[in-house]
């Protein structure tokens, strides 16, 4: 934790790792932002204890740099980098879409280049960052890389092949549930319930169903069948749910996912 690390578009994701980096030890003074608007750094010198610097300052001084822009700022952004990142350093990239072999066309040759993607439970220190190496990025690298990021959460190691099925999954997983607590507060309020109430009951069962599906090891299926009674309650419900095709559409968002994160990465904005 000796190297120095610059973020650079520090958002709501680029400040989640900040704060995460440093829970995990990464003394501040090794630790540099930078943002567009001079109040947003100072604020993040305040609370933090960091350095703020621009972005060809950053890319000069740090070892290793986290893009944390939006994917449309990221090729404005390299062109910036570009002549000032020494071909040792290493790259970080958490914006969606942008492939390793994009961010490498644009730097210097053999710069070792990780993307990532995380999801938004990073905020929470319960996020999944998928990662995946660039051509020129080694086994070291990716450690440093889950160091980082293991500071907010969970991380995974793919091939770069499969992290177009991973952001569908994992990168916009979260809204899938939000839209289903969503659904079922609605219900909720259907069967007579206060808004209240339902929202609590809901998010309390969906955070224990979490917890056992992640410290039980067991199957989802199994773990369902020991809720399902014959002829009860949730065996009624999960009728309804499959004659109206919720399995089939819900494979089919996550298609329809996948295959526009493909669209991003091929410049289809």
């Amino acid at each position: 934790m000796t190297q120095t690390v610059a973020v650079l578009g520090t958002g709501k994701i680029g400040e989640a790792l900040l704060s995460g980096m440093i829970r995990a030890g990464w003394r501040p003074e090794n630790l540099l932002v930078t943002s567009r608007r001079a109040e947003r750094a100072e604020e993040l010198r305040t609370r933090y204890g960091v350095e703020s610097a621009g972005n060809a300052e950053a890319a000069k001084s740090a070892d290793i740099l986290i893009l944390a822009v939006k994917p449309q700022d990221m090729g404005t952004l390299l062109d910036e980098l570009g002549p000032h990142v020494a071909a040792d350093r290493l790259v970080i990239s958490a914006a969606a879409g942008i492939t390793t072999a994009f961010i490498e066309d644009r730097l210097p040759s053999g710069t070792a280049v990780v993307r990532v993607m995380p999801n938004t439970p990073v905020l929470v220190d319960e996020g999944m960052s998928v990662l995946s190496a660039g051509s020129h990025a080694t086994g070291e690298h990716l450690a440093t890389t889950e160091e980082i990021f293991g500071g907010v959460g969970k991380t995974l190691r793919v091939p770069e092949s499969q992290q177009d099925a991973a952001t569908a999954l994992s990168g916009s997983g979260p809204a899938y549930f939000y839209f289903l607590v969503e659904a079922m507060t609605d219900a909720g309020i259907l069967l007579g319930l206060p808004r209240a109430q339902a929202h609590d009951l809901i998010v309390q069962a969906a955070i224990g169903a979490a917890v056992m599906l992640r410290d039980s090891g067991e199957h989802p299926v199994k773990l369902r069948e020991a809720v399902t009674s014959p002829a009860g309650t949730t065996i009624s419900a999960i009728r309804e749910l499959e004659n109206h095709g919720v399995r089939a559409a819900l494979i089919a968002a996550l298609e329809a996912a996948r295959d526009r994160s493909r669209e991003l990465a091929s410049g289809q904005g």
